[in-house]
């Protein structure tokens, strides 16, 4: 029996919102700086081009982001648009984002970095039910760094962020937990 008009618009807005959740899950993991949640998004044959920065198979992605991590106080991904366009089990999408971060400069200062951001992405539906980035394209669109005057705050874990402990559900727990519903 072939599927009723309603139940294909369902399943249309039922996935493109597993994949806007993947997109801010993307943010969540480089901005708590949670590697193994960010290696959970991409499916095992994934791609992540940065730019000049990295452009190969996830893992070394991932490798490259948790590099970074040590010069890196903070870190704030805010998606803004998001299209999708479904076919099946795959899907493609444009992200518009800001990406806000405040790096140590080497020389015991700090530097402000902001970036809009385009991310040209390829999404499949993997056989657990989950849509992950199966490619990952990082087009910056504009950007600016400048010397800031910082006075740090707190402690440099990542881990320690407040919104592990007060909230409690698995979506936002440390680590990888993406899974369907």
């Amino acid at each position: 029996m072939p599927e009723s008009t309603g139940d294909t618009l369902l399943e249309t807005l039922l996935a493109k919102e597993a994949i806007r959740e993947l997109a801010q899950l993307y943010s969540r993991a480089i901005d708590r700086q949670d590697i193994a949640l960010l290696r959970s998004l991409y499916t095992e044959d994934a791609t992540d081009s940065h730019g000049d920065h990295y452009d190969g198979p996830v893992a070394g992605y991932c490798a490259f982001i948790e590099s970074k991590l040590p010069i890196l106080r903070y870190s704030g991904h805010h998606v803004c648009n998001h299209l999708i366009a479904l076919a099946g089990d795959t899907a493609e999408g444009e992200v518009y984002a800001i990406a806000y971060h405040v790096l140590r400069d080497g020389a015991g200062g700090w530097v402000e970095d902001i970036r809009t951001v385009r991310y040209l992405d390829h999404y499949r539906k993997c056989d657990d039910g989950c849509w992950r980035f199966s490619k990952r394209v990082a087009k910056s669109d504009y950007g600016y760094s400048r010397p800031i005057e910082y006075e740090a705050e707190g402690p440099d874990d990542a881990a320690a962020d407040p919104s592990y402990s007060v909230l409690t559900r698995r979506l936002f727990a440390r680590g990888a937990n993406v899974a369907p519903g």
